[in-house]
Formats: C-alpha cells, sequence, structure tokens
C-alpha cells in the first residue's frame, strides 16, 4: 500500500482557492444555527473576561472576533496562511498567525482556555487528533478548558443526501466514508474526519484530558434549515435552537447534531 499523502496541502488549497470561509456561519440559515449554539456554548463554559484565550484552527477569525468583543484576550492561530492573514484584516485587536495544532509554538500554560473550533476535522490519523487535543491541555494553565469540536459522522450522508448528491458515483464513497470517518475528496469536501461521539470522548482521555462533557451543537433540526428553502424564516430557526438546547445532552440524539463540541479542564 503507497504511503498516504500529507494531507496540509489539500487543505490549505481547499481554503484558499476553492472554498471561502470567511462567511460560512452567516451565509445560510445552518450555519447561523452553528454560530449562534457556539457562542452559547462558549459562554457558558469560558471562563470570563478579560481571561486569554487561544483560537487554534481560528480560521478568518469568526469566534474570536466576538470573543474579543466581549473583552477577552484572544490569540489566533490557522494551519492556513489567508485564514491568518484575513483574521489580521478583519480584526485587528486579535494577534493571528500560522501554526500547526499538533505542533503548537506557545509556552506551556499561556492561555485560560484553548478551543480547537476546526482542527480535530482535518487530522485523519487518531494519533494527530490525540497530539492536537495534547497540545490543547499543555498550552493551557491548570483546571482551564479545552473545548474540541468535531464533525458528527452523520453529517455528511445526511447533507448530501439533502442537496441531491448521493447518487451512483458518489454513494460508494459516501457510505466508506460512513464506515470508517476518512472523507473522500472527491464527495466536494477537504481532507477530513468525522466522529461518532464515543471517539471523540475516547481522544480526550488518550490525549490525558479528563472525560468531556460533550453536546450536540446543532441538534437534530439542522437539516430542514436549508433543505425547506426557509432563509431566515424565524419561528423554524427559533425552534431549531430550542431543539438543540433542549436535547444537547442526550446521548441517544448526540450524533445527530453536524457538530459535536466537548469541553474538559485541562
Amino acid at each position: 500500500m503507497p504511503p498516504r499523502r500529507p494531507a496540509e496541502p489539500d487543505i490549505v488549497r481547499y481554503y484558499t482557492d476553492v472554498y471561502t470561509e470567511a462567511d460560512r456561519l452567516h451565509r445560510t440559515p445552518q450555519g447561523r444555527l452553528e454560530f449562534a449554539r457556539t457562542t452559547e456554548l462558549l459562554a457558558r463554559s469560558l471562563p470570563p473576561a478579560p481571561a486569554t484565550v487561544l483560537d487554534v484552527g481560528g480560521g478568518p477569525g469568526a469566534y474570536a472576533g466576538w470573543l474579543a468583543a466581549y473583552g477577552y484576550r484572544v490569540r489566533l492561530l490557522d494551519l492556513v496562511p489567508a485564514h491568518a492573514a484575513a483574521a489580521r484584516r478583519n480584526h485587528p485587536a486579535v494577534p493571528a498567525g500560522v501554526a500547526d495544532a499538533r505542533r503548537l509554538p506557545l509556552a506551556g500554560g499561556c492561555a485560560d482556555a484553548t478551543l480547537l473550533l476546526g482542527p480535530l476535522y482535518h487530522l485523519t490519523d487518531r494519533k494527530d487528533r490525540v497530539a492536537a487535543l495534547r497540545e490543547a491541555a499543555r498550552v493551557t494553565r491548570p483546571g482551564g478548558p479545552v473545548m474540541a469540536a468535531a464533525i458528527s459522522r452523520s453529517t455528511q450522508i445526511i447533507d448530501l443526501a439533502r442537496q441531491g448528491r448521493v447518487d451512483e458515483v458518489t454513494r460508494a464513497a459516501v457510505l466508506a466514508t460512513h464506515a470508517t470517518g476518512v472523507n473522500d475528496p472527491r464527495t466536494g469536501f477537504t481532507t477530513a474526519y468525522f466522529h461518532r461521539p464515543e471517539e471523540l470522548v475516547a481522544e480526550f482521555a488518550a490525549a490525558g484530558l479528563p472525560a468531556p462533557r460533550l453536546y450536540g451543537v446543532e441538534g437534530p433540526l439542522w437539516p430542514l434549515l436549508d433543505a425547506l428553502d426557509v432563509g431566515p424564516a424565524e419561528r423554524l430557526f427559533r425552534d431549531a435552537v430550542d431543539c438543540a438546547r433542549a436535547v444537547e445532552s442526550d446521548p441517544a440524539v448526540l450524533g445527530a447534531s453536524c457538530h459535536l463540541l466537548a469541553v474538559a479542564p485541562a
């Protein structure tokens, strides 16, 4: 079997030349739901401002900018140079640079809280995901929260079916991804890994972190928002938020969320 090619060039190319991340969280009702629920969970889990928050894999700075507006001291690091540059343009008060989540160029205990709201999506080897979590724990002061997001294993098959894109060409790749968690970039997304809830918990343990509190971010109604082309229909949006909040920790429906968020003290 030939050695696997490094994923980093594919990820950098995708976010530089193919996909615009900057407005993803505000462009669609689904993105708005993800942002609304993630910021709700951040506000619930982070220490009070002006705590220092390290945003690893923070992209062009949607969450870093939100945190800075609430008085947090934020530093952003991302694998994609274009993302770090966009973050500096959009949020001049937030220092932003390029770094790999598995090897952070920072001293231990330098942050009061650390966010990994993207890196685990794009690390297909378990040892790399554990390394990223271990690094997040290292740079976080003892007792400070480490918060890591993952894309749920069910997301791809639901999302492609919602778009009518599961056909004879993509079906085998979609089923293989559902079996292994490793995405085939031919489905339209870049190199990625999709978690089952129990896997995310086990990876925290392997990194030496306590068992995390696990939340379903969007809840089970997220496919309806775009599938029905409801746009900003506020009643359905509020219902989706309320539903996500009501079942956010129910083990039976965690995997129905598009994203999972795990929180544990360093």
